[in-house]
Order: C-alpha cells, then sequence, then structure tokens
C-alpha cells in the first residue's frame, strides 16, 4: 500500500524521525528556553556556538563520505576481515589502533576514520558492530586522554597552563594506563572467541573510484593540517566548494542533522554553564582540594559534557592536571559525557546503540574512576 493510500504512514514516518532526533529536539528546547527566560547579547551566542569546532565537524563529515563512496573503506575491511584470525584478535587491533589515532589525530577524528570501517567489517562477517562501536568510543577516550592534543579539553589545559608536552603526557600516564588496562581487559572479556566468518557474496562487486578516494584523501589531510592553525571554517568552505564541483552526490548523503544537533547542544550547554545559579553553586566548592575537582570535573562532564565542563572550572581549578584527569574520566558514563561518544553511535547508525553504551560505560565510569583517582594521585 502507498502512502497517499494509506494516511498513518507520514505520521508513523515523522514520529519516527522525531524519535531518532530526541536529542536535537531536547537541546534546541533547552536552548529555545534559556533565550526566553536568560536572553544574552548576541556576542554570548555566537561564542557558545563554537564555529570552528562545527566548521572542523563539517569538513570531516565531508571528506570521510567522499572516502566511504570511493569504495577505499570497503577495500580496506575486506583487506583486514580476511587477514583477521578471531573476532576478538580483529576487536582488539581496531580498539587498539582508535586509541592510538585517538592520540594524534585527536578522538573525533579517529571515529570518523574507524567506526565507517568497523561498519563495513561487519556488513561483510560476524563481527559485533554494536559492540566494537561501543569499544570504539570508550577507546578513544581512554586514548586521548594521554595526550596533549588529543580531545579539545586537554589542548585547552595544555595551553592554558602552559606545560611541556612531555610533562603533560608523563602527568596523564598514570591515568591513561588504567583506562586502557580495563578496557583492554573487558575487550577480551566482552568479544566472542569465534573465528572470522567472512560473506564473499558481500565482498564481490565492489566498484572505487580512485579520483574521489584521492581527492578525499588529500581533504581529510588537509582539514586537520587546517584545524591544528585554526583554519577549520577555511578548510570546510574549501572542501564543500570542491565536493559541489566534482562530487555533489556524496554531500546529499551526509548526515547534516548532526551539525544542527551539535550546535543545538553547544548552545544549549554553553547557556547553561553561564547562569548565575550554577556559577553561585560553584562559588561554594573548594577547588584547592584535588578531591574536589576530581569530583567536580567527573559531575560536571555528566551534566553538560566535558568539553563544557572544563571551561566552567577552568579559573576555578587551580591544578590542571587534576582538571584534565577529572574531565577525562567524565567522558565515561553518560553519552553526553564526551561529543565522541555521540559521534561514534551517529556514524554507525546501529539499532539500540545508546542503549548499549550505557549499560557499558556507565559501570567503566564506577570502576575506573576510583581506580584512576588513586594511580593519579599515588603515582602522578
Amino acid at each position: 500500500m502507498s502512502d497517499a493510500a494509506n494516511p498513518d504512514a507520514a505520521p508513523f514516518s515523522w514520529r519516527q524521525k522525531l524519535k531518532s532526533e530526541w536529542l536535537l529536539l531536547l537541546f534546541g528546547t533547552l536552548t529555545i528556553a534559556l533565550a526566553l527566560f536568560d536572553p544574552q547579547p548576541l556576542a554570548n551566542y555566537q561564542h557558545w556556538l563554537q564555529l570552528p569546532t562545527l566548521a572542523g565537524l563539517m569538513g570531516l563529515l565531508i571528506a570521510i563520505q567522499g572516502i566511504r563512496d570511493s569504495g577505499l573503506v570497503q577495500r580496506a575491511a575486506v583487506s583486514i576481515a580476511a587477514r583477521a584470525h578471531s573476532l576478538r584478535g580483529l576487536g582488539l587491533l581496531l580498539v587498539a589502533a582508535t586509541a592510538l589515532l585517538s592520540m594524534v589525530l585527536t578522538n573525533d577524528v579517529s571515529l570518523f576514520l574507524i567506526v565507517p570501517l568497523t561498519v563495513v567489517i561487519g556488513g561483510i562477517s560476524n563481527l559485533p558492530v554494536l559492540r566494537m562501536v561501543v569499544l570504539e568510543a570508550l577507546a578513544v577516550n581512554a586514548g586521548s586522554t594521554l595526550s596533549p592534543i588529543g580531545n579539545p579539553q586537554n589542548l585547552l589545559l595544555w595551553q592554558h597552563a602552559r606545560l611541556p608536552f612531555l610533562h603533560f603526557v608523563v602527568a596523564m600516564l598514570p591515568a591513561a594506563a588504567v583506562m586502557f588496562a580495563l578496557l583492554t581487559a573487558f575487550t577480551l572479556l566482552w568479544l566472542p572467541r569465534d573465528g572470522i566468518e567472512l560473506s564473499m557474496d558481500r565482498m564481490s562487486g565492489q566498484t572505487t573510484s580512485k579520483r574521489l578516494g584521492t581527492v578525499s584523501m588529500i581533504g581529510l589531510v588537509g582539514m586537520v593540517v587546517l584545524m591544528e592553525y585554526d583554519y577549520a571554517l577555511l578548510g570546510a568552505v574549501l572542501l564543500l566548494v570542491l565536493f559541489v564541483l566534482l562530487a555533489r552526490a556524496s554531500l546529499t548523503r551526509i548526515d547534516w542533522l548532526l551539525l544542527v544537533t551539535f550546535a543545538a547542544i553547544f548552545l544549549g550547554l554553553g547557556h547553561f554553564a553561564e547562569l548565575p545559579l550554577v556559577k553561585h553553586g560553584l562559588d561554594q566548592l573548594d577547588f584547592k582540594q584535588p578531591l574536589t575537582v576530581f569530583i567536580s570535573g567527573i559531575l560536571a562532564s555528566q551534566l553538560i559534557s566535558n568539553v563544557p565542563a572544563t571551561v566552567l572550572l577552568l579559573d576555578r581549578a587551580p591544578d590542571a592536571i587534576a582538571l584534565a584527569v577529572a574531565v577525562n574520566v567524565g567522558g565515561f558514563g553518560l553519552a553526553i559525557g564526551s561529543l565522541a561518544n555521540l559521534i561514534a553511535l551517529r556514524l554507525a547508525k546501529q539499532p539500540h546503540g545508546l542503549r548499549l553504551l550505557h549499560l557499558v560505560s556507565i559501570p567503566f565510569l564506577l570502576v575506573s574512576a576510583p581506580l584512576v583517582y588513586l594511580a593519579w594521585h599515588w603515582l602522578g
């Protein structure tokens, strides 16, 4: 029966769409409500919007979509899956690659590379995709903890404190080591021991566009470099123009609503963190105590995500490393704790992804937080 013959089809489709975009609705509503009840100057909204971050995200979305459409991801997936001996070994390889890439390419870039690869491998084999994506979300939080350039909060704190690169790495090593040890143990326990089963019919008929793949790879590298030097907006515009001219069809397959969702999150959480009531509550805490910084950083991350939490506590916490440890641990737990969690789930597009992430990530936070604090306090 066609949609025209079934009047309930369209409303059902809209209900499903609204249900899938609940995060956009939630933070869009928060943004509008705060704007109505606590109006601010336009300059504040421009600051909260974090346009360079959104531009960087757009550039990455464009480049990765081009790589997907070129067939390079599919070829890499076949090569990796064909050489793996077990699901557990393949899982450990993907987790380690995700963590290592997050140290040098940042957590979100790492996910943009690894999650599409994981989804394709899952499509041609018996790899449990959703489990792997959850593990990869945990892996970027653990791996990026070690590096001053691994995630936005580390970069902000590293520059704010003006610490030497190696000093930051050594100071964060105990926390990162505990996180990665726990993640490795959990990966070994959670992934099945089964061998790799490849679906040969799904591996055939793959086409590759070398031109699109080359352009997209160059675009990805260029985007990362421009983001590093604060030219993200320029890079995004150049990539957009390039794809309009060479690969317009790829632009239609990009998840543009992800950008809108992040814009709503930035505006809503940025405004919330600046409310007088929130600031007054923080003024009552003694941030000279490391445990206060640690607990506050984790709790704030669970409420407003770890990057806004870092901005909120930056001038209150005298110890930048203590705050860095706290907000990195705070990336576990609720999905909002780290925007990388949301990126991983959105890229994977797996049913019940949020539920499984919380079933794993919340206990992971509860176990890792005290162990990380002890390791950092005694060894840091």
